[in-house]
């Protein structure tokens, strides 16, 4: 199944083929017939969220029970790998990479958009309810809400892929692809047509959530080199005051992607574990600064409450469906996100998975599920309750500026702080943050999209890291010049209901395969035997 040979040596020629095709079809769909591809994208988007909101609620809620279950079950001593394996990466460098892919760039350009976004209107407050929009009461349900959104939620979604394809791959020496974590169920029909369908899904969501979020990222760094430098350069006067330059959004978009080709080039253990550090060490100074000169009485305060709100609430939320006054907000917040979250568990699972042999199932949910959402919950504390705070008491205008351009609001909450010069020494940290933040994203993209057209080779062939790694950039570069970021945006969402899918079959293979590992009590051993005995 593998080239031996040719420009595709080293890879699944099927696999690369049709993938390059699919990616070169949609680019071209979407650049030149931007506005057709736009309202296709948007209404099968659109149908899928009317008619089967409540098959996301319920999917996600699922697979965070499944994942509390393996947590306290008996086969939570496991190991992903031979019973000899031990982690490759330190805690530190583990969370560190982990994090970074799994939603630190979103975390940094949301987490003060969105709890001013639900500050001012979500489904509990405004008209017909007891809490007013822009009060104190508003504000501990915007953060909430933020928490169920950056929460658990999304974690269990990345441990379902995450600790499956390790499992399959490091304990029954399967491929590392997303193909193995079927085989329970279909056998050796796993390498053929189906094992390659799920593949090149995977490759598809992959490579468009990146180069999306590359297209979309770009914005905020070009807002914030405009805030930092003040040149024209990167902003272009419009009939509604200013947007990023197309010019300055190209050359960054290159810049970018070349630094996380060469990351990558370097492999896991080398630049995309250094880049990953160096986000954690950064996020971790700007979190200090920002508690130490922001309000830091009120943000201790709003910490404790904030937890114990979302503890309170998780189980409700998690099953809540807004039947009864279904207006649309869910559909374009919560659904959405379950949407999104599931359209990049191939590229994160895999990535994690990656670098997690050796761990046990239950220091692997633990560190994947609860490590980061607790470290999720302190930055959004950070940041989007000293927003708030500056909205609810001082009259900062911060509400004003998310609402006229959102890669504003990181900034006008650094400038309504009014420092001096320690604003631009973080403004300048937060821009560097965000960049980095990108190239880890993308970087770390690039790997797992090789290491599915190589059928789980963990160090793909160098010459291909390369080119899909400027592909990628590539990518997001035709596409914002274009004005079809959204509808890829789009379609990248739509891909996440087949996959939602194969990840119920991933829970049903693996209970099989841990069952068939640890029986327990009058378990017979029925059904198909997973491939390949244990290795002492």
């Amino acid at each position: 199944m593998i080239a031996k040979s040719g420009p595709l040596k080293g890879l699944n020629p099927t696999v690369a083929i049709w993938s390059k095709f699919i990616v070169f079809a949609l680019v071209v769909f979407a650049a030149v017939w931007t506005e057709t591809a736009g309202g296709v994208f948007q209404a099968i988007q659109d149908a899928i969220l009317l008619a089967l909101k409540w098959y996301y609620l319920a999917v996600v809620a699922g697979f965070l029970f499944f994942t509390i279950y393996l947590l306290f079950s008996r086969f939570g001593n496991i190991r992903l790998g031979d019973d000899h394996d031990r982690p490759e990466f330190s805690y530190f460098s583990w969370f560190s990479m982990l994090f970074g892919a799994g939603m630190g760039i979103g975390l940094v350009f949301w987490s003060i958009a969105e709890p001013i976004y639900h500050f001012q209107a979500n489904p509990f407050i405004g008209e017909g309810t007891n809490i007013d929009p822009m009060s104190p009461d508003a504000a501990q349900t915007a953060m909430r809400l933020t928490f169920y959104h950056w929460g658990l939620h999304p974690w269990a979604i990345y441990v379902i892929v995450a600790l499956t394809l390790s499992y399959f791959a490091y304990r029954r020496k399967l491929p590392l692809t997303i193909r193995s974590a079927l085989y329970p169920l279909i056998g050796e029909r796993i390498y053929g047509p189906i094992g390659h369908a799920a593949d090149i899904l995977a490759v598809f969501g992959t490579v468009f959530g990146v180069a999306t979020s590359l297209g979309l990222g770009v914005q905020q760094i070009a807002t914030g080199m405009y805030e930092l430098t003040g040149m024209q350069f990167f902003v272009t006067q419009t009939d509604s005051g200013q947007a990023p330059s197309i010019l300055a959004m190209m050359v960054l978009i290159a810049v970018i992607s070349a630094i996380a080709t060469l990351s990558v080039m370097s492999g896991v253990g080398k630049g995309v574990k250094i880049l990953s550090e160096l986000n954690l060490w950064l996020s971790i100074g700007i979190l200090v600064f920002l508690f130490a000169f922001g309000p830091t009485r009120y943000i201790l305060n709003s910490y404790i409450q904030n937890v114990g709100d979302y503890v309170g609430h998780v189980i409700p939320l998690s099953l809540w469906s807004n039947a009864h006054q279904d207006e649309g907000w869910q559909d374009g917040w919560t659904a959405f996100y379950w949407g999104w979250w599931i359209a990049w568990a191939p590229f994160v699972g895999m990535f994690i998975a990656r670098i997690s042999r050796g761990r046990t199932i239950r220091e692997f949910i633990l560190g994947v599920l609860l490590v980061p959402t607790v470290l999720a919950f302190i930055w959004l504390t950070i940041f989007g309750n000293t927003a708030i705070y500056l909205q609810l008491f001082e009259n900062a205008g911060i509400v004003t500026a998310v609402n006229e351009d959102v890669t504003l609001a990181l900034y006008s909450t650094l400038d309504a702080l009014d420092l001096g010069f320690l604003t631009t020494i973080a403004a300048t940290v937060v821009t560097l943050l965000i960049a980095t933040y990108f190239i880890t994203s993308s970087d770390s993209g690039t790997l797992v999209v090789n290491t599915l057209l190589s059928m789980g080779n963990p160090e793909p062939p160098m010459v291909h890291r390369v080119i899909w790694g400027l592909s990628e950039g590539a990518v997001a570069a035709v596409l914002l010049a274009a004005g079809g970021l959204s509808a890829l945006q789009t379609a990248s969402i739509t891909a996440a209901l087949p996959f939602s899918v194969i990840m119920i079959f991933m829970v049903i293979g693996l209970m099989r395969a841990l069952r068939e590992e640890v029986p327990g009590p009058g378990y017979a051993g029925r059904g198909r035997t997973v491939k390949g005995a244990l290795k002492e």
